[in-house]
């Protein structure tokens, strides 16, 4: 984990908490190249009701869309939570490169636990229990307390 990382990382959680602000859960990630350059940017647009909305499915889509598969395999992909077994999947199967994460799954798995929130009927996986030898770096402790305030406000609504 280095500044560049952490860079990219305060980035997804400035998005998170956009997300939040927007009403929905506070979730937030980034592509970025194997240059170094951000190409994509989103949040969790599910308070609509389509539970497939993760930021992190929309960066697998347009990355099959707008990269080659060189360029996906190079690119690392940012967020401010660990991917969900779904986002895991997707991520895997258009071959985007490493994860990195400001909080884990476990974590997240504990603090919805203590706030009394009903478990999700998708069992929550770490990403390498998903995808066979993806690189991953995570969590960010420091990053990872922002992260769990954000769930605490947004579940507290």
């Amino acid at each position: 984990m280095n500044d560049i990382d952490l860079k990219h990382l305060r980035r997804c959680v400035d998005l998170a908490k956009a997300a939040l602000d927007a009403g929905d859960e506070p979730f937030g990630s980034i592509l970025v190249s194997g240059e170094g350059e951000v190409l994509f940017e989103d949040h969790n647009h599910v308070a609509g009701g389509d539970l497939t909305q993760h930021p992190e499915f929309a960066i697998a889509r347009w990355a099959a869309n707008n990269m080659t598969a060189d360029e996906r395999a190079a690119a690392t992909v940012y967020t401010s939570g660990e991917h969900c077994p779904m986002c895991s999947a997707a991520h895997g199967w258009v071959g985007l490169g490493c994860i990195v994460y400001a909080s884990s799954t476990s974590q997240l798995t504990s603090w919805l636990g203590e706030l009394g929130v009903t478990p999700s009927r998708v069992r929550a996986l770490p990403i390498e229990s998903v995808v066979e030898g993806i690189a991953v770096d995570g969590p960010v402790p420091e990053l990872a307390e922002e992260v769990r305030q954000l769930h605490r406000s947004f579940h507290s609504r």
